[in-house]
């Protein structure tokens, strides 16, 4: 049995598929079958097009136009005749072997187009690197998992699932995560409880312990997994499994109702969304608005800038299949763990607290009013709230909201329509902005509290570090006070607070946050019946007196158990 951090509810049992995080090892040989190896190298050309073909078929039917042309540049790097044609001739006339003579030549094509004036020739260079990086994957016979293509229904186990794992694989044949590292706000977390995928992170050594192939049962509840089970553990399993079942059928009967406290308190209960394609899980699970939409998935997995025209698409999908509930949408939030291979960025020592999200935005200021274009103008088919992520001051916000007035100066010069009815509103996750938000309220719309990097920032602790993620609580007391001052803050200016970071549809803070008097809380789509089950079951009045007694604990350890004892969790 390995144990982890259960991270998306769920019980599986289903065949592993390990994906080695594999470094390419190139060394140069001399060699004295230059046919051979030009072979070779030819064959895994052949192979690296049919893989793309494949892929490029497949978002093209199920991710549109726009992504497959991702492949489609790909394949066109392939076929050019520079590239491997080089190669050969590096074969032949140094006699050395297939993977290096193809290594050197993708080192100087990326370094020529890197060193171009020209940003798309710059950018043309990350395109290279993947594609020759596939090739050599199959000269030198690593594992090449196209987790796009998966040929039937598997668990994957990797060490970590980047956000264009998440966003390319095929979802239908995925079963569960595992993953070595990671906590119930990495990547992986977030993206499995959206995605309604069963998932434990942070198993240490899930990779190494199961191999591939390996039937696997797990609880993405309690956090255990049990590799190749004997008969008797499968029936348990199963039984689980079944019982799940119920659990989630018991909860159906929710859908329709109001989230309203006994005593008539009534909350909105929104959800965390990064694609269009999420809105269905919404729909399935009663939302009643969107709390999060993380434009930045938008950004990923291509090799150039969405145009404006392409986030108007997008941004108007998600208004239109809300059918009027509010939405929630989230300006660039670019830098720390989420990097674009098109958009090179200085290596920075810290880089969470760097040169990311509001700042990033207001120094790339092009980027900014590309994507504020496109929400504008998406506004007329909803009802549109903008919110800036990563604000530390009021400057940054005054600056964020003169963009937008540039913004809408330029549309209705241009005669195009938008909405004057749009919130804007900020995210609450530093702590500077926590401590002023008395000054901020008199600025915005609304807050909403990220307490992913509020826990963080606030506590000193890196959330993906497993050595000390002991400390990384979110009901430690000073996360709590500052928690219940931004709300307060808020509604002395009239304005309303949510949640969207993970904490908002967590079972043992919902009747703190309730309490505190949250009005929205924005959770994964998987989430949000149970959290209605909660609020209708308990009184606003008791929350609050409840919330009270929490804030004259010292510890989280403290608080959390007198959670657990109050509502037999």
């Amino acid at each position: 049995m390995l144990k982890g951090i259960g991270a998306s509810p769920g019980i599986v049992l289903g065949k592993a598929l390990v994906i080695e995080d594999t470094e390419l090892v190139i060394e140069r040989k001399s060699i004295t079958d230059c046919e051979a190896e030009v072979a070779k190298l030819r064959s895994a050309v052949e192979v690296s097009k049919e893989e793309l073909t494949k892929v490029k078929e497949k978002a093209l039917a199920e991710l549109g136009e726009h992504e497959a042309e991702i492949f489609e540049a790909h394949l066109l790097v392939l076929e050019d005749p520079e590239l491997v044609e080089s190669a050969v001739s590096k074969i032949n006339d140094e006699k050395v072997n297939a993977d290096f003579a193809l290594n050197e030549i993708k080192e100087m094509f990326v370094a020529m187009f890197e060193s171009m004036d020209n940003e798309y020739m710059r950018e043309r260079a990350a395109d290279i690197k993947d594609v020759t990086n596939r090739v050599l994957r199959h000269i030198l016979g690593v594992k090449v998992v196209d987790l796009a293509d998966l040929a039937e229904e598997v668990v994957l186990v990797a060490h970590d699932l980047t956000p264009s794992d998440t966003a390319t694989m095929d979802k239908k044949k995925v079963l569960g995560f595992l993953t070595d590292i990671g906590g119930r706000t990495s990547h992986t977390a977030i993206m499995s409880r959206t995605l309604e995928i069963a998932a434990i992170v942070g198993l240490s050594d899930a990779t190494k312990e199961i191999k591939d192939g390996d039937f696997v049962a797990f609880n993405g509840d309690t956090g255990e997994v049990i590799i190749n089970p004997d008969e008797e553990t499968i029936a348990t399993y199963r039984k689980l499994k079944t019982d799940f079942e119920e659990y989630k059928k018991a909860l159906e009967l929710l859908k329709g109702q109001a989230t309203v406290t006994t005593d008539g308190r009534h909350v909105e209960l929104a959800g965390n969304i990064g694609t269009p394609g999420d809105v269905d899980g919404l729909i399935k699970n009663d939302a009643e608005g969107v709390g999060l939409y993380r434009t930045e998935f938008l950004y990923m997995d291509r090799s150039d800038f969405p145009s404006e025209e392409e986030q108007y698409n997008a941004y108007k999908a998600v208004l239109e299949g809300m059918d009027g509930k509010p939405i929630v949408i989230r300006t660039l939030d670019i830098g720390g763990d989420k990097k674009l291979d098109y958009l090179p960025m200085d290596e920075e020592m810290n880089p969470f607290l760097g040169y990311r999200a509001i700042r990033l935005c207001l120094d790339r200021k092009e980027i900014f009013v590309t994507q504020l274009r496109a929400l504008y103008r998406a506004s007329v088919h909803g009802k549109l709230r903008i919110m800036f992520p990563m604000i530390s001051s009021l400057e940054e916000l005054l600056q964020a909201k003169e963009v937008c007035k540039e913004v809408k100066a330029q549309l209705k010069a241009e005669n195009i329509a938008y909405s004057d009815e749009v919130e804007v509103g900020m995210m609450i996750e530093v702590p500077s902005a926590a401590v002023i938000s008395d000054v901020l309220a008199k600025h915005v719309d609304f807050f909403s509290i990220g307490t992913n990097d509020l826990i963080q920032y606030t506590c000193a602790v890196d959330r993906m570090n497993q050595k000390i993620s002991y400390l990384y609580n979110q009901f430690n007391p000073a996360v709590l006070r500052l928690i219940k001052m931004v709300i307060d803050n808020a509604h002395k200016e009239g304005k309303w607070a949510g949640m969207c970071g993970e904490s908002a549809g967590d079972q043992l803070m919902i009747p703190i946050l309730l309490g505190f008097g949250l009005d929205e809380f924005s959770m994964s789509p998987i989430s949000i019946l149970p959290a209605r089950k909660l609020i209708n079951s308990v009184s606003f009045e008791e929350m609050k007196e409840f919330s009270e007694e929490i804030l004259s604990l010292g510890t989280a350890e403290e608080i959390k158990a007198y959670v657990k004892k109050t509502f037999n969790k």
